[in-house]
């Protein structure tokens, strides 16, 4: 997926301005697909010159309304029905996670908690929009709740796998995390010469 193609399918429901489909990114899209104000308008600009969207009203203070041609119709369709989108495999969270066992114990834990702590205030926050907003006005509506939906168990998912991981660390001997090295002390006897000097004993 692409930015480009969540502008062309939001506008095969309704024509918009760049502030409108600002609005249903922070509402719904940007969930999923996170995008800047000056990313949206660039895109649009581009998709304006390559003819698959076009300006049909100019308002105050330089707004423009963007509607969809035909070429633009079809390439959302031909996106829809021919793309096959690969699940993305970058995860910034789970990179970090593998280099946990750098930190203390109890600051990976942390980290853990700390995640956990954010995906449960991101689910509150999509339940809320799940229980004020109307889900059944339009198709577009109806197949946002869909999304909406996925985030809320990822959500719930992401909290559950946190606090599993988090007592991992705290409970696990994990060799690494915490403790010092086995490294003797340059004083302290070596458990080879703790060998020797038993035999030397005898």
């Amino acid at each position: 997926m692409s930015l480009r193609n969540a502008l062309l399918g939001l506008l095969v429901f309704r024509p918009g301005s760049g502030y409108d489909l600002l609005k249903m990114f922070d509402t719904s899209l940007g969930y999923v697909w996170p995008a800047k104000q000056s990313q949206i308008y660039g895109e649009l600009t581009k998709l304006d010159a390559t003819g698959l969207i076009k300006v049909t009203e100019e308002g105050p203070r330089g707004r423009k309304q963007y509607s969809l041609t035909p070429e633009g119709h079809a390439e959302t369709l031909r996106w829809l029905s021919e793309t096959r989108e690969s699940r993305p495999l970058r995860n910034p969270m789970l990179l970090q996670t593998f280099f946990l066992g750098l930190l203390p114990r109890e600051e990976a834990v942390q980290r853990l908690l700390d995640h956990a702590e954010a995906s449960a205030k991101e689910h509150d926050a999509l339940v809320t929009l799940r229980d004020t907003e109307e889900w059944d006005k339009d198709m577009l509506t109806v197949c946002g709740r869909l999304v909406l939906e996925h985030g809320i168990r990822q959500r719930v998912l992401e909290q559950e796998w946190a606090h599993w991981a988090a007592e991992q660390l705290r409970t696990g001997d994990i060799a690494g995390l915490t403790e010092e090295t086995a490294t003797p002390d340059a004083d302290e006897p070596s458990a080879d010469d703790a060998v020797d000097q038993a035999h030397s004993g005898r």
